[in-house]
């Protein structure tokens, strides 16, 4: 029988293809601020009459600078006009974090660790992970699935009841067919996970062994104020200013209505957290308000400069875990 061995990288091939990846990408992120630089001296106006195809075109040569997180900036970007009431400062909005995105790239060397992974990761270059495997008993805060042209993304939010960690799984599958794996919320399961590199804000893992499979379980996260869920958004924007959110537990919390949309308010405080416009249009989004009938609840979300979208919801007393999303 013949038998095959694994050929070992070679350290000086890897390193000359990431230095080149690294000049594609610098060349792309200057490029794309002499775009930005045009539009702005031309004015914002004329970007309604210049259409989609234009950004479109700019976002492929990101494609081609194998930068795909700069491409998916500028499709963001190039939709904004004409979206409605308010789009020039949206759009002047994307161009301030896209300009900022570019120069961060462009001093990468001279940024704070934190500060560097986060562009890095912001412009598409991916990650293994770097940190040393965690084994704790994860409970399943929440799951849902987002979908585009091209792919299913799969958000799971766990949480270590040793480490009081929250933590990320992302999954990833073609359009239309769902990624794996799929946990169920309101379970714990006991695994180890390895941190991916990044800020505080954005906690992603990979799930490496698992001990057992996930059980129902009755135990829930620690929550916070209001308030403090607002700080730790802040707090999180200092490492990357591109995060649009930050995973949060508030505590006895009740939902109230606030003119046409609704807040989540403390129950012994005065202050509250609006929901996000979407909040209200996930089908789950009328349990929260029927868990609660007007008394506290326990709700883990995402909180961003938005608002805040509930995902999972406890009810103040004896109960599980009931999805929103």
């Amino acid at each position: 029988m013949t038998q095959q061995y694994a050929v070992p990288a070679d350290p000086e091939a890897a390193r000359r293809r990431a230095e080149h990846r690294a000049e594609r990408i610098t060349a792309g992120a200057s490029e794309l601020e002499q775009r930005l630089a045009d539009l702005l001296r031309a004015g914002l106006a004329g970007a309604e009459q210049a259409g989609y195809g234009s950004w479109e075109e700019t976002a492929a040569r990101m494609v081609d600078a194998q930068a795909p997180g700069l491409a998916a900036r500028v499709r963001e970007l190039g939709s904004i006009p004409g979206s409605g009431p308010g789009w020039p400062a949206r759009l002047l909005e994307e161009c301030a974090l896209l300009h900022l995105l570019d120069q961060g790239w462009l001093r990468r060397e001279s940024l704070p660790d934190g500060l560097a992974a986060a562009v890095r990761t912001r412009v598409g270059l991916t990650a293994r992970p770097t940190g040393p495997p965690v084994r704790d008993n994860w409970l399943v805060l929440a799951q849902y699935d987002t979908v585009d042209a091209r792919l299913t993304t799969r958000r799971i939010w766990l949480h270590g009841t040793a480490t009081d960690r929250t933590a990320l799984l992302l999954s990833y599958g073609a359009a239309g067919r769902a990624p794996e794996p799929a946990l169920p919320v309101g379970s714990a399961l006991d695994a180890e996970v390895s941190a991916y590199p990044g800020g505080a804000g954005r906690p992603r893992v990979a799930l490496d062994e698992q001990f057992a499979p996930p059980v129902p379980t009755g135990l829930r996260p620690p929550g916070v104020t209001t308030g403090r869920a607002a700080e730790r958004y802040g707090e999180a924007l200092r490492e990357d200013p591109w995060l649009e959110s930050v995973p949060v537990t508030l505590d006895r919390v009740v939902p109230i209505p606030d003119g046409d949309s609704w807040q989540l308010a403390d129950a012994e405080g005065e202050t509250a957290l609006p929901l996000t416009p979407g909040a209200r249009d996930r089908p789950g989004w009328w349990r929260l308000v029927a868990l609660s009938g007007g008394h506290p609840v326990k709700v883990f979300g995402e909180c961003g400069h938005r608002g805040f979208t509930p995902l999972t919801a406890w009810p103040a007393g004896p109960g599980g875990a009931v999805p929103l999303s």
